[in-house]
Formats: C-alpha cells, structure tokens, sequence
C-alpha cells in the first residue's frame, strides 16, 4: 500500500509490523510501548500484553500504530459485547475487566494531579455505575451529506479517524428502549434523505415519559425524588443510574463545609440547586442562558421550593447580585469540558467563598484550574472520582476545595 503523501518514513516504514510489549495506559485508553527507547501508541491494548501492530504515523517523537493481534493477553482480557468495537469511537474499554476500569481511572486522576497540578494527593476509588452497559439515556447517531444513492452510515465516529463514520445499528452501551428504537428512527431518515442537505444528528433520549426525538420535547427525570423537566436536547447528565450518587456527593461535601447559602454557578437547568435545596437557607443557580435560568425556575416551581432562585448573569459579572457574604457560602462549579475561564475564578476567588465543589467531566482542565486555585489560597480536600461512562476512557472528577 502506498504511505499518504506526507507521510514520514522515520523511524518505520508505513505499515510496518511490530511486536510490542505494552507498558502502561494513555489518559485516551491506548497502550504505551518502547522500540529501543522510541515510544509507540497502540489502541485496544492492556498493560503487560504483548501485540502484533502496524505503523500508520511517525511523529516528532513518538509513532502511532494500529492493534493487529494479541500475542500475549493480559489475565485483565475481557471479550467485548459490541462486535464494532475497535471500528467505533465511541468505546475504548470494552476489552478490559470493569475492576481495571476503574482501577485505571482512578490512576488517571493521580496522574493528572501529579504532573499537571504538581500535587501529591489521595484519590479516592472510583464511584462504579451500577449498570456497566445499557446505560446511557441519551445518544445522537449522525450521518454525512447523502449521495445520490441515499444516506450511507448512520452511527458514529470511526475509532481515530476525523470524519469517517461506523454504521451502528445497535448501541450496547445505549439504554434498551434506545435500542429497541433505534432502527425505526434510521429507517425513517433514510426515507426521508431528500430533506437532509448535509447530513444530520439524530437524538434519541430516553425519559421517564418515553423516548424523545426531538430536540423540543420536553423530557421528565426524576433524580432521588426530585423532578427535572428540560428540552429533550438541552444538557442533562446521561447516566441516570448513578446520577443520584453522584448529585448526593457534591451536596454532601458542599454542606460539610458548614456554609448556610448556596450558589451554583453552571446550574443548567438546576439539578444541582434544586437537588441541594433542602439542605441550605437559600440557594441561588447562576447561567449565562437566560432559557436555561427560565427552565430551572420552572423546576424549582414544580418541586415546591420557595428557597431558590435563579438568576442570568453576564459573564463579566457572575457573583454581583448575590446577596450573601462569600464567608457564608459554598460554591458548586460544573464548568464545560474546556474547564472555568480565568476571568471567572478570578471573580470567585474574588467572591470569597467558604468551599468550591467542583465537579469536572474532564480532569486534565480541572486539574489546570487547580493550580490557579492552590495559588489564590484554596486547599484541596476530597477528589472523589465517578464513573459516568463505563467501557469508555470518559469520568466526572469531583474536588473538594476550602479557604
């Protein structure tokens, strides 16, 4: 096979075979192995294994290769439920025991802790899901422009490629009403081809009122016997097996600091807020959405909370209209993946809180966020991991921080 053209020939050729020993795991699940001293990453691969790869990529200092076979397994081998795993990329960990999952990622904190925050830590052992497949409540197949021939695969993207897609036409890791549905809903944009230009997402989210696919409907969720309503489309936590666990966590680090108000300064539609309700004076939920702020009143209404309110604010100005003293308050953060801007904790350190409970779906930039934390004179009390995603390199990171 001819290399892609600006291919680099050093130090292997293109397709190169290997036979590897893999040493350790990368935060994105791949393997790390060493020829004479140069580092190679294998996907689908498990510590101690030795495998069979090909070289796709040589980089300035490291190769990248694909997983052939498996000479040597590790006892941690498991048989994965999807047969497109490895194709898909949705999944990195289906091939690995769920102990070692979790052991793994719970590595994975330390790690970060370690080298991005310089930070010697305990982490405490992962949270497990009490359902390791069938959990998601959420997944949005997607398909590219269609040709004239109709629409080609609708599923996912392709394991380390930027737009090829992998035709899924069941998901094991998806929740069984999905799945029961899911053919009807890509038989029903194949009929209708002619109305997608440039191809489409798909969403599919199931609720406690049935599967939604439509972005407007409204979905109803009810987390630990308080009741969520929210646009079927909008953000909403897609583990809802562990989600009670979870919220209950952040809420009980929040009050352990003995702070009688509480903010929550992503609140979303308020599923933090209104679940903490009950255990604070007054809560206040902040977003720069103004639809999103509409929504989580709404949800405090429907729970009968008179103690929370919520507020839109500009993101020059989060904490300006809130009440009470910052040494009376606990914050809860639940920032997107790209973590908290600098301009927003320069005005919660500002704010002068009692605690921040930050809760993180991607500990490589809480982690950077840690350190500006550390330096505005937080100390870091629990890092309580918790495992949202099983089968996938993905995990919520929640870290107590204190005065």
């Amino acid at each position: 096979m001819q290399p892609p053209r600006k291919f680099n020939p050093h130090p292997f050729a293109y397709h190169q075979e290997l036979d590897v020993r893999i040493e350790s795991l990368t935060n994105e699940g791949a393997g790390v192995a060493r020829v004479d001293g140069w580092v190679v990453f294998v996907p689908f691969t498990l510590v101690g294994e030795l495998v069979k790869c090909r070289v796709f990529r040589n980089h300035k200092n490291y190769s990248e290769a694909d997983f052939v076979s498996v000479i040597e397994p590790s006892p941690q081998r498991v048989a994965p439920q999807c047969a497109l795993f490895g194709q898909c990329g949705g999944c990195q960990y289906q091939h690995l025991s769920y102990e070692e999952q979790l052991l793994s990622k719970q590595r994975q904190v330390a790690d970060l802790l370690r080298h991005m925050a310089k930070i010697e830590h305990p982490v405490c052992p992962v949270i497990p899901s009490p359902v390791q497949y069938g959990y998601r409540s959420k997944i949005t197949p997607h398909f590219h422009r269609p040709k004239e021939g109709g629409i080609g695969a609708i599923g996912f993207l392709r394991a380390r490629t930027r737009n090829a897609m992998v035709d899924v036409e069941h998901c094991p890791i998806a929740m069984p009403q999905l799945n029961d549905q899911l053919a009807a809903v890509r038989a029903r944009a194949r009929a209708n081809s002619a109305e997608f230009k440039n191809g489409a997402t798909l969403l599919m989210r199931a609720a406690s009122n049935g599967v939604l696919t439509r972005p407007d409907e409204i979905a109803v969720e009810d987390v630990d016997g308080v009741r969520f309503e929210f646009q079927a489309g909008d953000f909403f936590q897609n583990n809802p097996f562990i989600l009670p666990k979870f919220v209950r966590h952040a809420i009980d680090e929040a009050k352990a600091t003995g702070a009688k108000h509480l903010v929550d300064a992503y609140c979303g539609s308020g599923l933090f807020a209104i679940s903490a309700a009950r255990d604070f004076e007054q809560v206040i939920g902040v977003e720069i959405s103004e639809t999103a702020v509409k929504k989580a009143a709404h949800n405090a209404e429907i729970n009968g909370l008179t103690n929370c309110r919520f507020m839109a604010a500009d993101a020059q100005h989060v904490f300006k209209d809130v009440p009470h003293a910052g040494a009376d308050t606990v914050v809860i953060i639940d920032p997107p993946r790209a973590g908290s801007s600098p301009e927003f904790l320069q005005q919660l350190f500002a704010f002068g809180p009692k605690g921040v409970v930050y809760i993180s779906c991607n500990p490589a930039t809480q982690m950077r966020d840690l350190v500006l934390f550390t330096e505005a004179g937080f100390k870091l009390g629990t890092v309580q991991p918790f495992d949202l995603f099983p089968q996938t390199k993905h995990l919520e990171c929640v870290m107590t921080l204190s005065r």
